[in-house]
């Protein structure tokens, strides 16, 4: 095996939290879709896309250096929400959340001077920053908007091509 039982143990666990925010994701997707708010939907559907591909990224990791995958249980999703704006900052929290669980099994992979760890884990330090800023810019655009204003969010959405993206950056 070319990793310490320790980080098969928590990549493991990273599975589940991946799958979590993906199931996360459906809730708040469907949140939006049941109030006919299209493009944020469509923003929340994608968004559970990826985090299953991220999941599965870390399945194939662990197969691959010869470890078991062994997913814990996966704790239920919110579903119900006061306003969008209580959905998109859940997702910025779960978001801030996941980092610093990858900043926790970065820390494990150093310890075990795991390099090949490290380096795949690198990928999701990229990916993390981008979707933090992308949810805290969906959070910015929803709380600009106001309750009243969605559908200028859903309009802003189809114009930048379903990415937030309100700095150009």
């Amino acid at each position: 095996m070319y990793a310490s039982e320790r980080l098969i143990a928590a990549f493991n666990a990273q599975i589940a939290h991946e799958m979590g925010a993906s199931i996360q994701y459906i809730a708040s997707a469907a949140y939006f879709d049941s109030a006919a708010l299209p493009e944020l939907a469509s923003f929340f559907y994608r968004q559970a896309d990826e985090e299953r591909m991220h999941a599965m990224k870390f399945v194939k990791f662990v197969v691959d250096v010869g470890g078991r995958v062994d997913i814990p249980a996966i704790a239920k999703s919110k579903c119900d929400f006061a306003s969008a704006e209580e959905a998109a900052q859940l997702a910025l929290q779960w978001e801030k959340q996941v980092t610093q669980q990858i900043y926790d099994l970065l820390d494990i992979a150093v310890e075990d001077k795991n390099h090949i760890a490290r380096r795949f884990l690198d990928w999701f330090v990229d990916e993390q920053l981008e979707e933090m800023s992308s949810m805290g810019n969906l959070l910015q655009v929803i709380q600009r908007a106001g309750t009243d204003r969605l559908l200028s969010v859903e309009n802003f959405l189809s114009r930048e091509g379903g990415k937030p993206n309100p700095g150009g950056a």
